[in-house]
């Protein structure tokens, strides 16, 4: 089994901060340090930068993580093998998600729990690059993100779902009542959008693009839950999948309106690092995923 030292290392590079990491790992901060001086001396190289405050890790040091990312990874791997050859698969899968699919992937969870029921899903809402970054530190065992996303050679991609773009709007906006509207009306309202680092947004910056147009929003969130509100407040327009509205309804106060000119669709699903044989978990999650893309 990984020794605490690795795992003292792991939750340092965490939480960039010596007493976080030591409470997080319930020891003290002296504790952790010590480990840490105990790791460097049984190696021979400097692993964590020295100053006053965590400042990073040495070059050695990054090198050491990696490996105990990827132990740890291994040993987890083996403990949900384990259970698979008694009981049944149990454990905790972690999934980070993009935020305009946190409600899709309720359809996700329910067809893991109905292939294994004894597991629990930890679901993150984080923006793509988080998600791409936690998949290859092995901090998360997959994510739900665009396929636009998912190409690089270490990556394994399963889609799940096509997602049709609307733009919903307030009682108090020019668009209420309408059936349609154009991309290129869409950006003359006053829009609440996500904020520009997050994939759904760039994605709609170049649909905008396109169309030689720089909207301009008047508020800009990381949160769907917010983008509702707003909307909903009757002051502003958003644009958003539909799937959003389809599993959780909608808002009193938001009208839907289907965008067009162009029609545009984006496609979403699984991603995972691509590992050969594959972690338990990763398979768990591959086929939940593909049972429900062939649904």
């Amino acid at each position: 089994m990984l020794s605490r030292k690795y795992r003292y290392l792991i939750a340092l590079a965490q939480e960039r901060h010596f007493g976080r990491a030591a409470a997080s790992c319930h020891v003290s901060p002296s504790t952790l340090s010590a480990a840490i001086r105990d790791l460097e001396a049984e190696l021979g190289v400097a692993v964590v930068e020295r100053g006053q405050a965590f400042s990073g890790f040495t070059s050695e040091g990054l090198a050491v993580l990696d490996y105990a990312r990827r132990m740890a990874a291994v040993e987890a791997d083996f403990r949900l093998h384990l259970t698979q050859l008694g009981a049944g698969l149990s454990g905790r899968l972690r999934l980070g998600v993009i935020p305009t699919a946190l409600t899709v992937v309720a359809a996700l969870s329910a067809e893991l729990a109905r292939q294994h029921p004894q597991l629990t899903l930890e679901i993150l809402s984080l923006n793509t690059d988080a998600i791409l970054r936690r998949v290859q530190s092995f901090e998360v065992d997959g994510g739900i993100v665009y396929t636009e996303s998912s190409h690089a050679a270490e990556l394994e991609f399963v889609p799940v779902w096509h997602e049709q773009h609307v733009l919903i709007a307030g009682a108090g906006t020019p668009a209420w009542g309408l059936k349609t509207i154009t991309w290129a009306e869409a950006g003359q309202l006053p829009l609440c959008l996500l904020t520009p680092d997050m994939q759904n947004r760039k994605t709609i910056n170049r649909v905008f693009d396109g169309l030689g147009l720089c909207p301009q929003p008047g508020v800009e969130t990381n949160s769907i839950v917010s983008m509702l509100a707003h909307v909903a407040s009757g002051s502003w327009c958003s644009i958003l999948p539909r799937s959003v509205l389809d599993n959780i309804g909608i808002p009193q106060g938001v009208d839907v309106v289907l965008l067009e000119q162009p029609l545009v669709s984006w496609q979403t699903g699984l991603v995972t690092l691509a590992r050969k044989p594959r972690p338990v978990a990763v398979e768990a999650l591959i086929a939940a995923a593909l049972q429900l893309g062939a649904g």
